[in-house]
């Protein structure tokens, strides 16, 4: 196979080309100077040069991402001057970022910009890319991202090894969907000596088997009903949406808590010790613990590399405010490129404003109320996360509570609107309502202590029971749960 050079040359001669003629033809075509054929073909030629550079830059620096990071990393760790780290961190940030722009945010930009375009009547031809997503890019961007960081501020030291450092960024378990890890604490593992641990075995295997659980007995199953009606919301109003919203919070958390704990108990198989990532945050009593117990490895991460940089809360009331809800719409952001994942990242930095600015104590007696808060705050939200559109959202918002003056008929209907039909078998309930009350039961145990540990201090009967019992519901469901269910963060 023909190797893949790194062409920097035709994407600077490529771009040099570009910019030079670039405004001649475009401040011909907005004085009306050329006519409307001429213009047209002014169109085509710029579209034509983008998609050429756009292409130079995707041969030029996606063929090998993880080298210009380390290069970075081994650059600043050889440098004393300021300037020179400075200069070396904005090329890699500027790398690493660019490519996660290219692939994921060029034409949710590009649609604004003409949209904008229009409005002024600028006579301006659209532009896409049609390229397919790399799984897991959001994830290991950032990783690499917080490498070159963690080295610029001396916190962690230039790997000389390349092969230790592309597992470190390539380690597969978590390399699809995260957890999204630190430098000290997966790199130095990397180069550590491992031999087989049958405690970190039984461990890991554990939490593997709770992963599938979560992942093919809950939330494939809520799946179903989810998408049911939020792929066609205008078929629907009343409670059926508000039962739909519920599920699909339970879906998403099971769904991605599920891969979490996979991926940490195939981690530890190995013996590496992957960060946690979730920590029943259905459980929280404000908006800030749940981030505190939600997606851990990203919050932490926009609180580290975006909120603290940013200023944090050291200068000022107001200005800690607005670097939370900065830091609230990138993460909405990098959940996807869509103004729906905005919103709902607006929607949880406001939350977190209010809770900073008018309930900053909380009485202890009612910790049940704000924990039932909280869970409503969390579920209205997860309604941008799933609509389509910010128009689908707003219908299933105003439709939501239609007939909820008869409470009964209310959610009578919301059930049956979802599939859970009055007179189906009683299995039918158990596989929806017994998973859900294991959750729940091991959700609020794990609040505070480690229950894969706590396994261990049962007797052998009975873990031997437990093991036994979930391998049989697991290949129950997966019978049951016929059809196509990736994760839904493998689309991030």
């Amino acid at each position: 196979m023909e190797e893949v050079k790194l062409d920097y040359a035709k994407f600077f001669l490529v771009f040099k080309k570009f910019a030079m003629s670039l405004p001649a033809r475009v401040s011909g075509m907005l004085s009306g100077q050329l006519d409307p054929l001429e213009a047209r073909k002014v169109e085509k030629e710029v579209s034509g040069e983008i998609a050429e550079l756009l292409k130079s830059f995707v041969v030029a620096s996606v063929v090998k991402p993880p080298v210009i990071s380390y290069l970075c990393g081994r650059l600043l760790a050889g440098t004393q001057s300021k300037n020179k780290k400075k200069a070396i961190l904005f090329c890699s940030a500027s790398v690493s970022l660019g490519i996660l722009f290219l692939f994921k945010y060029f034409n949710f930009f590009a649609d604004i910009f003409f949209m904008g375009a229009r409005l002024f009547s600028l006579p301006v031809h659209p532009v896409t890319l049609s390229l397919l997503l790399p799984v897991g890019i959001s994830f290991y961007t950032f990783q690499t991202l917080s490498y070159v960081i963690d080295v610029y501020y001396g916190k962690a030291e230039a790997e000389k090894h390349f092969g230790k450092y592309a597992v470190f960024i390539a380690f597969f378990p978590q390399l699809v969907a995260g957890p999204i890890e630190r430098t000290e604490n997966l790199l130095p593992q990397i180069k550590e000596e491992h031999v087989f641990r049958y405690e970190d075995a039984v461990y890991g295997l554990r939490q593997m088997l709770w992963g599938f659980f979560k992942k093919i007995v809950i939330a494939d199953t809520l799946s179903y009903h989810v998408d049911f009606i939020y792929d066609t919301p205008f078929s629907y109003r009343g409670g059926v949406f508000l039962i739909a919203t519920f599920f699909f919070s339970i879906q998403i958390y099971c769904d991605f808590s599920g891969y979490s704990d996979i991926a940490i108990g195939t981690a530890r198989l190995f013996g590496i010790r992957l960060m946690e990532n979730f920590r029943s945050p259905y459980l929280s009593k404000s908006v800030h613990e749940f981030w505190r117990r939600w997606h851990i490895s990203l919050s932490s991460w926009f609180r580290d590399y975006v909120y603290i940089p940013l200023g944090g809360n050291r200068r000022g009331h107001i200005r800690k405010q607005l670097n939370t809800l900065l830091t609230f719409l990138l993460s909405g952001l990098w959940h996807g490129a869509d103004v729906t994942f905005v919103f709902w990242g607006g929607i949880h930095g406001f939350g977190q404003i209010a809770e900073n600015t008018f309930l900053r104590k909380r009485s202890r007696r009612f910790s049940w109320l704000s924990r039932l808060a909280v869970l409503l705050f969390v579920t209205f939200a997860w309604i941008f996360f799933r609509a389509n559109t910010l128009q689908e959202a707003s219908y299933i918002i105003r439709m939501m509570f239609w007939g909820i003056s008869n409470p009964v008929r209310y959610l009578w209907d919301g059930l049956t609107g979802i599939g859970i039909r009055p007179g189906m078998r009683t299995i039918t309930y158990l596989k929806i309502g017994v998973p859900l009350l294991a959750l729940f039961i091991v959700d609020w145990i794990s609040r505070d202590r480690d229950l894969f540990s706590e396994v261990s201090k049962c007797p052998k009967a009975v873990r031997l029971g437990i093991y036994y019992l979930m391998g049989f519901v697991l290949i129950f469901y997966c019978f049951q749960n016929i059809g196509e269910n990736q994760f839904v963060y493998f689309q991030f």
